[in-house]
């Protein structure tokens, strides 16, 4: 969402942080923004309700109270907000922005992009409102326009000297403009995006992962596995990058390694990766191998017994889980410890 919207109500305000006597509309409306900047959204929504009843024709306690009810996920009743915002104000870019972003959580990408569009046209320079359109128009499949988007809103960064505050949307749009060209395989120009976002903001494992998808279409198999470490390194549980990871140690023949990923992946994501793994064709090279077998059974299917216990054994004796086993020192179980207890009779 944009930031709160701090005009002055008949050009008079007085300090947000010090305490209100009279509850006057003025005072409604201050203590509304001292809540939202402390988080209480739904207590801020009541102060400018009040604010609302008394003076209803105010575009700022509309359109922060929109914020309040978009910070609460309440889509709907904030597009509204902003609605009654630009009947009174037409030309409050602002208000058009987080209308595109209401629309964009709605999944109603077409309104969405005319919410933009109307913000754009007030304020061109608007580069936030340039890469949420690119991100409407891929969620549309219009891939060629989104990419224009992002090139218009790294533009206006450009222009801007790639200024601190700026340095979020400059990573934004070059991740968004890299998955826009990886949906055309234009894979060496999005990897040059990616790149280029992880310059701005090497810790972002969205990047990372994106940038080693990028690498396993070019089939340059070892830096894709060198990309998904780094952003697993970042962040464990990224259950996708274990997938990812274990095909392309599939395809390079490392059948241990293959196995060892895969198994991370259906430890965070059993259903998907098990259902997933049964006809990836990454993993034909190993689709024979008992252990993978083992790996993709379902859990439904080893408590109904479609799995017998040799099988299992057999799985389970090939398994590398198991070579320390093989350790002489684990081999305390001798003929000399005793005979073997028969219990015929």
């Amino acid at each position: 969402m944009s930031s709160l919207l701090l005009e002055p109500l008949k050009d008079a305000i007085a300090s947000y942080g010090e305490p209100m006597e009279v509850h006057t509309g003025e005072a409604w409306y201050n203590s509304g923004i001292v809540l939202m900047t402390t988080g209480q959204f739904q207590e801020a929504i009541a102060s400018f309700d009040k604010v609302l009843e008394v003076e209803p024709d105010l575009y700022q306690v509309w359109y922060n109270q929109g914020i309040a009810l978009g910070e609460l996920r309440r889509h709907n009743q904030a597009i509204a907000n902003w609605d009654k915002a630009l009947q009174i104000k037409p030309n409050l870019h602002e208000a058009w922005y987080n209308r595109g972003i209401g629309l964009l959580y709605l999944r109603r990408y077409k309104e969405a992009i005319n919410s933009y569009d109307q913000a754009l046209k007030f304020k061109p320079d608007f580069y936030e409102a340039w890469n949420n359109r690119g991100i409407a128009l891929t969620k549309l499949g219009s891939i060629e326009e989104a990419i224009a988007s992002y090139d218009r809103a790294l533009a206006v960064e450009r222009d801007l000297d790639g200024a601190r505050n700026n340095r979020g949307i400059a990573y934004g749009a070059r991740n968004n403009r890299g998955i826009a060209l990886g949906k055309l395989g234009r894979y060496d120009e999005a990897l040059t995006s990616y790149d280029k976002a992880l310059e701005i903001k090497p810790d972002r494992h969205e990047a990372w992962c994106n940038r080693g998808f990028v690498l396993y279409n070019l089939v340059r198999l070892n830096e894709a596995i060198a990309s998904f470490d780094k952003a697993l390194n970042i962040k464990r549980d990224l259950h996708e990058v274990w997938y990812n990871k274990a095909c392309c140690y599939a395809l390079q023949g490392n059948v241990e390694q293959a196995l060892e990923n895969l198994r991370q992946a259906i430890n965070l994501s059993p259903d998907e990766y098990r259902e997933k793994a049964k006809t990836d064709s990454d993993f034909d090279s190993i689709r024979d191998d008992e252990r993978f077998q083992a790996l993709i059974q379902e859990e439904s299917d080893w408590e109904q017994g479609e799995i017998d216990e040799q099988e299992w054994l057999k799985a389970a004796a090939t398994s590398s889980a198991f070579d320390f086993l093989k350790d002489p020192k684990e081999d305390i179980y001798t003929l000399a410890d005793g005979k073997p207890f028969n219990d015929e009779r």
